[in-house]
């Protein structure tokens, strides 16, 4: 009697393909008498302990796990910087989010409760902002500027406080601030009597439009002293030096500091001018003694006129 009802091959292995005797057929293997496609008679995954659905194999699982550690190992097979690999994509585009987001950040700044916020938009002047955290779009598009708009600022005028281009003419203790040094060709005026004076002052000035001070003036300091100066030898040129010494003052203060204010509007500076201090007011120390000589002598012939006086009105009516 055929196994192989067909009469073909016999799939159990006989070549011949003969008759098998009667009996139990043989027990086909794990593979069904297939040759194992695992090789070295590895049995395939899942035919474990547990099965088809039993836990991998182990080794396979350490394959799978240094495989995916050498995809983040630079240079490593399938790394980030492996330019056979498609990682050096997507660290690229990690790294340009990064930089996008720190570009988008850098436009975010305070503004001190003493300032006042200036945002420029490619270099011209676009808004100001208030107090507080503000926001302009990054550089190059937007910048901004925050100046103290409440701080009074002081600019000396005929002195410094120190410095190398200033030249000592007296001791400093005749100086306000005890170590100051004189300047000369901001120091010395021509009065209304034709004499000449002496005259050190501070101007004391805050800004009053941020915008108007960044971006109408190039130097605000210079330009303070230099209108200060100005007006200050103006008021003197009309004043005579007696009244400059003495009462006249105060009067002096007020000019100076009226007439350098229209000077800063008319420049559309955005600069307050709080206030004209003078500091000291003396004829030039080369001719100071002579000065002295001059006013002693002016005292004596006032003195002898006001006895003059008296002579004359004691002794004519006692003469009629």
């Amino acid at each position: 009697m055929s196994w192989n009802n067909g009469g073909g091959p016999n799939p159990w292995g006989n070549p011949g393909g003969g008759d098998q005797p009667p009996g139990p057929r043989p027990t086909p293997g794990p593979n069904n008498g297939r040759p194992n496609p695992w090789g070295n008679g590895r049995p395939p995954p899942g035919s474990g302990p547990g099965g088809a659905g039993g836990l991998p194999d182990l080794d396979e699982l350490i394959a799978r796990m240094q495989d995916k550690a050498r995809r983040f190992i630079p240079g490593g097979p399938g790394g980030p910087f492996n330019r056979h690999s498609g990682g050096g994509g997507r660290l690229w585009l990690l790294l340009g989010i990064a930089a996008l987001a720190i570009w988008v950040a850098s436009g975010v700044y305070r503004v001190q409760p003493d300032q006042q916020g200036i945002v420029m938009r490619f270099g011209a002047f676009d808004r100001t902002t208030l107090p507080g955290l503000n926001y302009h779009a990054p550089w190059p598009i937007e910048s901004a500027e925050t100046p103290a708009v409440t701080r009074i600022n002081r600019v000396e005028v005929g002195f410094r406080a120190g410095g190398d281009r200033t030249v000592v003419l007296r001791s400093t203790r005749d100086l306000p601030g005890g170590n100051a040094r004189e300047v000369p060709e901001e120091a010395l005026m021509l009065t209304g009597d034709e004499n000449i004076i002496d005259i050190n002052f501070s101007v004391f000035w805050r800004i009053r439009d941020a915008g108007a001070f960044l971006f109408n003036t190039r130097n605000p300091e210079e330009t303070v002293k230099s209108a200060a100066e100005s007006m200050m030898r103006q008021v003197i040129g009309r004043t005579p030096i007696q009244p400059a010494l003495t009462e006249a003052r105060a009067r002096i203060e007020q000019d100076v500091t009226a007439g350098t204010q229209a000077i800063m509007d008319q420049y559309g500076a955005g600069i307050e001018v709080t206030q004209v201090q003078l500091q000291r007011v003396d004829p030039p120390a080369a001719v100071i003694d002579s000065f002295r000589d001059v006013q002693r002598a002016n005292t004596d012939a006032e003195r002898v006129r006001n006895e003059a006086e008296s002579y004359r009105n004691d002794i004519i009516p006692r003469a009629r």
